[in-house]
């Protein structure tokens, strides 16, 4: 398994003391997860957290009538699971995988005993929940108020921010699931972006050509979040993220996994 990604790809635990790392490192398991893949249905009781290493779930709520609306991303910033950090163990939110790729998985009883027993990660999760609250209170506030444009930007902007290049792999169909819109919106919002020169769409791909203009044209939700994002992580940076060399402990795991 020589292609799998050191667990400090996951910033949050790269953010760890050297201490805490090598307290969790016997118990990170590295998973691969397939795009589409539900980690946790609405009302279920997680069996884990996941810190994705080069994927990236998203966290949508589904209405009865089966209606979606994704609410956060969450990539190598974060972790899938904390409604268990908070002590409800099950979220009426579903998180299903964006982007294929690797995380690790770590069992909910040892990722509370560590919350409960140490201090490290448990401070680190208070910056990491507010952070989230503020994206999918922002997502919300976006949903209601702004176009459709301006929203199909926004979510790029943050999935590029998790992935290494310009491009999104995805479905109309799939990213109108994900914004809360019909399909046919989508297709006319992807399709004012391209003549206007600022991405390139064919076959299921999404090509950023202009990343500036993008983030011009957004509304104010993107730099909202992604502000308050540094500020609470500041060792967790969104966009930009230099590579990290891995810590050696850590991929000593990944060698001889």
């Amino acid at each position: 398994m020589n292609s799998l990604p050191h667990p400090q790809q996951n910033q949050l635990l790269a953010s760890l003391s050297p201490e805490t790392q090598r307290r969790l490192l016997p118990h990170l398991e590295p998973v691969h997860l397939e795009f589409g893949k539900v980690l946790c249905g609405s009302g279920d009781v997680l069996s884990h957290a996941y810190f994705p290493a080069n994927a990236i779930a998203s966290l949508v709520y589904v209405t009865r009538d089966g209606a979606s609306s994704g609410l956060a991303a969450v990539g190598n910033e974060g972790v899938v699971g904390v409604t268990l950090f908070m002590g409800g163990d099950s979220s009426p939110l579903r998180a299903i995988v964006l982007k294929s790729g690797y995380a690790y998985r770590l069992k909910a009883c040892r990722f509370k005993e560590e919350i409960n027993q140490h201090g490290d990660l448990n401070r680190l999760m208070l910056r990491y929940t507010q952070s989230l609250i503020t994206q999918t209170a922002q997502t919300a506030v976006c949903n209601r108020h702004h176009s459709i444009e301006q929203r199909l930007c926004r979510w790029l902007l943050q999935t590029l921010d998790r992935l290494e290049e310009n491009q999104v792999s995805l479905t109309q169909e799939f990213i109108a699931e994900m914004l809360g819109v019909r399909r046919e919106g989508v297709t006319e919002a992807a399709g004012k972006l391209q003549r206007m020169g600022i991405i390139e769409y064919s076959r299921g791909r999404i090509t950023v050509l202009d990343r500036d203009e993008m983030e011009f044209l957004a509304c104010e939700c993107y730099s909202v979040v992604k502000t308050e994002t540094d500020r609470l992580l500041p060792n967790v940076p969104l966009h930009h993220r230099p590579h990290q060399q891995p810590h050696t402990t850590f991929h000593r795991l990944v060698r001889s996994a």
